[in-house]
């Protein structure tokens, strides 16, 4: 399975962006969204399942939403409200696994795939 995210790029405070990602290969049973910012560790941001079901991170929720074309085997994260804080290098991910609770969809190991990520970048 390959993922390629993209739509990264400069925008300013308080702007907007759409991420995709669209894998090929295999149908996947969820999706992730994640950003790792320089010197921080992996965060979890958003889950979109294949059923439709989105879990959000509470550092994202209410500015992000996810969404997902099944027939195109891909998933959007759309970015509202944009602060230099969220300036990153996003990340997609991919699982064929199905889990039980939400919980195992934070979880980075709990996805086989990964896409090459996108930079976003905000400026004050």
């Amino acid at each position: 399975v390959q993922l390629q995210a993209f739509g990264g790029g400069l925008v300013q405070d308080g702007d907007s962006l759409r991420l995709s990602c669209a894998a090929s290969g295999r149908t996947l049973l969820a999706w992730g969204w994640f950003r790792q910012a320089p010197g921080k560790e992996r965060e979890f941001l958003a889950t979109i399942t294949s059923g439709g079901n989105t879990y959000y991170s509470d550092s994202v929720k209410g500015r992000f939403t996810g969404s997902r074309d099944n027939a195109e085997n891909t998933v959007y994260l759309q970015m509202n409200s944009l602060k230099p804080e969220d300036t990153a290098v996003y990340f997609c991910a991919g699982t064929a696994q199905y889990y039980s609770g939400s919980y195992y969809y934070t979880r980075g190991h709990h996805y086989e795939y990964w896409g090459q990520g996108t930079q976003v970048t905000v400026s004050s």
